[in-house]
């Protein structure tokens, strides 16, 4: 009988680093820059036109709030006019009643004299 053994033959080799040629460090350092000139500007761009939308935008509504607090004030003011036109118009029709003007023309001395009255057809 003959026994076979199984003999396993690895040899490790010691892992030494790759050196690399003095061209391909350069290339390695430019891979390393992530963003480049070109999307530096982009981005820039595009943080100045936000910021200009967004000072149009705050101007725009500054503007639309002052001119809604310019109604408010007018507004304001119309309704005191009517008020005050409803008062006069309440003091027109009391002092124009037949009876304060006969009390007005008794206290000037002026009589009613039908000879002098006219009487106008209506229209």
């Amino acid at each position: 009988m003959a026994v076979r053994v199984r003999q396993n033959s690895y040899i490790q080799q010691p892992v030494v680093p790759e050196q690399q040629h003095p061209s391909k460090k350069q290339n390695s350092h430019k891979k390393k820059k992530l963003i480049t000139a070109k999307e530096k500007l982009i981005y820039i761009a595009f943080i100045v036109l936000v910021a200009v939308f967004a000072v149009s935008i705050l101007h725009k509504q500054s503007s639309i709030q002052q001119t809604t607090m310019e109604i408010q004030q007018i507004e304001s003011e119309i309704a005191k006019t009517e008020e005050k036109n409803a008062d006069l118009k309440v003091q027109v029709s009391e002092l124009s009643t037949y009876e304060r003007i006969w009390e007005k023309a008794k206290a000037l001395g002026l009589t009613l004299n039908e000879k002098n009255v006219k009487v106008v057809p209506g229209e």
